[in-house]
């Protein structure tokens, strides 16, 4: 007991304080969530993928086969959502919600600094693989959840995903990296300053956009895919860390990643394709209040 309080004290309270910061501040202040994650969207996150890869030393064939084994557990995780709503006698509409809050967790806002609190800056490569691949796919997948009977919607899915900020950034990240080709000093400290700027604007931005959300009306089904995300997740990574020969760091990182709340972006994505939106935005609460148990759990086992 005395070992799960440290965890929550010295990994998880740092980031959900900054969460609560953002929660209280932002509506006081009129501070609106949209333009900070514009700001992280297409400024930080590109500096700190370009940041992290063009000097990463990392084997291509275990790069490939972490990003084959984060797919493998999301697409899991998916189906079992999938299966539980199907159970629960749930329409089609709120399949697709399931299937949307089980491919997305928040590996970014979230998984970011709570793996550099648990693991230091040695895991926030790994930790970055991850992300890229989580969000890339759970993007991916919940757009074409959300617009699954809409013609072209899943084709615009696929564009969308392989063209974000953060998937580009890694082409001239490996290329500097791969050819070695020497970043100017000005390039590479401006880049370096914006990159530590993603972690607190990220949590900060987590805060305000879940105070935007209005008060979350629970129910089963609600609990059933958070349960999904915060549960199930986790424990496919950690059955399959053996099957894809992924060493131990990277394995750590992979089922931490696993265990993220639903992202932010599941509720958007929601309300832009009119995809029960408040479900989907009380799943988003549910499963980052929640966390703070389940994650708890999880860290303490890594």
């Amino acid at each position: 007991m005395l070992q799960l309080f440290s965890i929550f004290l010295n990994v998880l309270l740092p980031v959900f304080s900054l969460v609560l910061i953002g929660y209280i501040a932002g509506p006081r202040l009129g501070m609106e969530a949209r333009t900070l994650t514009k700001l992280a969207y297409y400024i930080l996150v590109p500096a700190f993928i370009f940041n992290v890869f063009s000097k990463a030393e990392i084997r291509m064939d275990l790069a490939l086969r972490m990003a084959l084994y984060f797919f493998v557990v999301t697409a899991g995780t998916i189906v079992i959502a999938f299966l539980a709503a199907r159970l629960l006698g749930a329409s089609t509409q709120l399949t697709a919600a399931y299937v949307l809050v089980a491919a997305f967790g928040n590996v970014g806002n979230f998984g970011l600094p709570v793996i550099q609190f648990k693991l230091g800056e040695v895991g926030l490569l790994p930790a970055s693989v991850y992300f890229l691949v989580g969000s890339t796919f759970g993007f991916l997948v919940g757009v074409m959840a959300a617009t699954w009977n809409r013609d072209g919607g899943r084709w615009r899915a696929v564009w969308a995903a392989l063209s974000t900020p953060g998937v580009i950034a890694v082409v001239p990240a490996f290329l500097v990296n791969g050819l070695s080709i020497p970043v100017p000093a000005f390039a590479d400290r401006a880049i370096s300053l914006m990159a530590g700027a993603l972690i607190p604007v990220m949590l900060l931005t987590l805060g305000i956009q879940l105070a935007g959300m209005g008060r979350p009306n629970i129910d089963r089904h609600v609990m059933t895919s958070s349960l999904v995300r915060l549960l199930i997740s986790p424990l496919l990574a950690i059955a399959l860390t053996g099957v894809f020969a992924i060493p131990d760091l990277e394995s750590g990182v992979g089922i931490i990643q696993a265990a993220m709340p639903a992202a932010v972006l599941t509720s958007l994505i929601a309300l832009e394709h009119n995809l029960i939106p408040n479900f989907v935005t009380t799943a988003v609460l549910f499963s980052t209040a929640a966390s703070a148990i389940t994650l708890t759990i999880v860290l303490a086992m890594v």
